[in-house]
């Protein structure tokens, strides 16, 4: 993801109205919920993604959410369980949860800004690009799992597995 805001400090109020232009560049959809709620709606290589932030004051915490359209049915939830914990192992920033009342897998993680300038450009993008590409390289291994019956085990070893040269 390239920059497309040159300044380097937006706002120190409410970082999601940097958030806001960056994703209004990138021509995503959007919709700003009130002050402190930013939804994104993006497309990625195997589904769409939707986004969340949430700007928390009083923490100086802006947090953002990453998930995947993947239903997860009650009897591959334990397995889903174990599974994200191999995953969760090998993401270098962030985590991957389940929430149980939507039934869905999301990419979490949080920009603290407590008693900082503000956001800068830099660090929403890498916030989104993080999450995003995190997001698109584990999806295999949920899909694998929760659609494929695979085992956490076989699903993980599945979805890294990296081919070499062409066909």
């Amino acid at each position: 993801m390239r920059t497309l805001i040159e300044s380097e400090t937006y706002s120190r109020l409410n970082p999601l109205d940097l958030v806001e232009q960056i994703v209004g560049e990138h021509e995503w959809p959007f919709d700003r919920q009130g002050q402190d709620e930013l939804t994104v709606g993006v497309s990625g290589r195997y589904c769409e993604h939707q986004m969340w932030f949430s700007w928390r004051e009083e923490l100086g915490a802006l947090s953002f959410t990453c998930a995947f359209d993947m239903k997860v049915p009650v009897n591959r939830r334990r397995d889903l369980h174990s599974l994200l914990a191999y995953v969760n192992e090998k993401a270098l920033i962030g985590h991957f949860d389940y929430w149980t009342e939507e039934g869905m897998v999301v990419f979490r993680q949080a920009l603290l800004l407590r008693g900082g300038l503000g956001a800068t450009t830099e660090q929403i993008e890498d916030l989104m690009e993080i999450g995003l590409s995190e997001c698109e390289r584990f999806y295999p291994a949920f899909q694998f799992l929760v659609w494929g019956g695979r085992t956490p085990e076989d699903a993980v070893a599945a979805a890294m597995f990296e081919c070499l040269g062409e066909a």
